[in-house]
């Protein structure tokens, strides 16, 4: 399950400007209109200004850090189910409650694929804590309800991790 995505932006989509260290800056994971998932990166400021395509996979805010020279950009262009829950559900990021419910599936999906360990709940029983087993690092996501309406509700998010579902096509019979 990878993606290959832009890297983030060196400007901000809405106004041209260019972002510098230390810039809040708001990305959003998209459909464009020609189907194909792009990322759109805006200043925090401008976010309200800026006008969001029809379908928006998810978004997340960090603190622009312009990349170094000797970077391998080619690492973070993929987009993997993992990188993608550190992404949001990085402790330091600003929550977004429109991520929480892609996060409760990532979760669920990296914990089967081990890569995620349940460490019970929070002492207020409305988070689910994960230890991270690469890392280490803990993350602390809602509780919800796995049920059928939450896997209808995020949709189209899992079209973007898994694929589309495909339509079953009734079988050829030949010489019937």
């Amino acid at each position: 399950m990878e993606l290959t995505l832009h890297p983030s932006a060196k400007t901000c989509r809405a106004s041209g400007r260019e972002f510098a260290d230390g810039d809040r800056v708001v990305s959003h994971l998209v459909r464009e209109a020609t189907g194909e998932v792009g990322r759109h990166d805006v200043l925090a400021s401008e976010d309200a200004a800026y006008t969001k395509p029809s379908f928006v996979f998810c978004s997340w805010t960090v603190s622009y850090k312009a990349r170094r020279a000797d970077e391998n950009p080619g690492r973070t262009l993929k987009l993997t189910a993992e990188n993608l829950f550190v992404t949001l559900g990085d402790p330091a990021a600003e929550p977004n409650p429109a991520n929480t419910p892609l996060l409760q599936f990532l979760a669920l999906l990296l914990e089967r694929k081990r890569l995620l360990r349940p460490r019970g709940l929070t002492p207020d029983g409305e988070r689910q804590i994960y230890e991270h087993m690469r890392s280490h690092q803990l993350y602390e996501i809602p509780v919800g309800t796995l049920d059928a309406e939450f896997f209808i509700r995020i949709q189209g998010q899992l079209d973007l991790l898994v694929g589309p579902a495909k339509t079953a096509t009734e079988p050829v019979v030949a010489g019937v």
